[in-house]
């Protein structure tokens, strides 16, 4: 008879001191859900069943777009996007790589910007989804950025203007909002918080209508 092994998965040691990001990717594996930030490492809490509903929601609606129109690549966490210019290692929810970007893009992370970030806040990343990674995705040009915020039914959709600025642009009168980077996207913001989520088939037909 086969035995069962009931031991306790291994739980990762943060390390007290300083790690480059070669030592950081060789730390960290597809089950650890960390960011690197100047040398430092930052765990992340596990996400609510809402917040992976949406994420799930949204990553489906962009990825099969994106897929069918052959506008780059679709990615959702864990993947970790590195920024040299602040620097740091984040793991946006979702992000978008054009076409023309896709060479850089490594097996385990993006070197430098997408071009799209979604990020689904929770209780405890409000903060540094507002905050730092606010400001250190608008430093690295990264050209829309997306928070979600499930608790609040709240969705803002910034871009970055010619002076390298996040606007906050609005949804238009029907509360639709179209990505300026996506070609062709929009999403109806209210479809985010239906419970439950509207279908990703039925949300498409409508994506694809009125393209």
């Amino acid at each position: 008879m086969a035995r069962v092994n009931l031991s306790e998965p291994e739980v990762k040691t943060i390390p007290k001191e300083k790690m480059t990001w070669d030592e950081f990717l060789a730390w960290t594996d597809e089950d650890t859900h960390a960011e690197w930030v100047d040398g430092e490492i930052i765990m992340t809490m596990p996400a609510s069943v809402r917040h992976q509903d949406i994420k799930f929601f949204l990553m489906s609606l962009l990825h099969k777009f994106v897929r069918v129109n052959k506008l780059g690549k679709v990615i959702d966490a864990p993947f970790l996007m590195r920024l040299p210019s602040h620097p740091s290692g984040r793991e946006p929810d979702i992000l978008y790589v054009q076409t023309n970007n896709l060479k850089r893009l490594h097996d385990a992370y993006l070197e430098g910007p997408a071009d799209l970030v979604v990020e689904i806040i929770s209780p405890e990343s409000i903060a540094r989804d507002r905050g730092d990674k606010f400001v250190e995705y608008e430093q690295a040009k990264v050209k829309e950025y997306w928070l979600i915020d499930p608790v609040r039914t709240r969705a803002e959709f910034y871009v970055l203007d010619r002076k390298g600025h996040y606007r906050l642009v609005e949804p238009d009168e029907k509360g639709n909002y179209h990505s300026q980077v996506v070609e062709g996207f929009w999403i109806h913001v209210a479809w985010l918080w239906q419970d439950p989520l509207p279908l990703e088939e039925d949300a498409l037909k409508q994506i694809r209508r009125k393209k």
